[in-house]
């Protein structure tokens, strides 16, 4: 047994919204280097909200999801580059026909680090005017995560073909999957097969 076998890898967090969050964790599911996916509320008060309560948009939450993933497959900026794509940053407290404080996007930063980060990014994006507007995102301080109802974890995966899923995030997901098709789990599974095979490591 080696000397780092008992050694846990690293591990980053990041809870940020934009929009229904049906829409932002079946996304971040696929995206090699996440290691699990959460849906749930933050930015608000009281503590431990309800979805009825945070829809009625006088709570202050957001939709979020928190995210844990390994920084050494997938660094934070590149993390952020597959989240800006992924919704409009643009309008404020808008995600298409979803209209709300819930969906505004934001960024709660776990660490300066992460905050320094998301300003960098943000800058370099409204350089390249790749939107007609600014990026109007969120940026904040962490804050308390809570974790939306059971139902509403995986929604997308259980319910593919509730309205919704079919016309709004089945669409978003179909968008990542041709952009970042490098990055998909999926295919990191493909890339490290066909390698194992040309370096005539058995099959695991």
């Amino acid at each position: 047994m080696s000397a780092t076998s008992n050694v846990s890898p690293p591990s980053e967090t990041a809870v940020l919204g934009g929009g229904c969050f049906w829409c932002l964790e079946p996304v971040f599911d696929e995206l090699a280097g996440v290691r699990s996916v959460e849906s749930g509320y933050a930015g608000g008060a009281p503590a431990n909200p309800t979805y009825e309560a945070v829809c009625g948009g006088d709570t202050g939450h957001a939709e979020v999801v928190r995210v844990t993933f390994d920084p050494q497959r997938l660094p934070f900026r590149d993390f952020l580059t597959v989240f800006f794509a992924i919704h409009d940053p643009t309008t404020r407290d808008r995600q298409g026909n979803d209209v709300g404080t819930q969906y505004r996007s934001v960024v709660y930063c776990q660490t300066p680090q992460q905050r320094a980060t998301t300003l960098q990014v943000i800058a370099e994006l409204n350089a390249t005017r790749l939107w007609s507007g600014p990026i109007v995102t969120e940026v904040s301080d962490a804050t308390p995560f809570f974790p939306a109802e059971g139902y509403h974890q995986e929604y997308f995966a259980r319910n593919p073909r509730q309205p919704y899923c079919q016309a709004v995030v089945a669409p978003k997901v179909a968008k990542f999957r041709k952009q970042f098709l490098e990055r998909l789990k999926s295919r990191e599974n493909e890339n490290r097969v066909r390698d194992d095979f040309s370096a005539g490591v058995p099959p695991r």
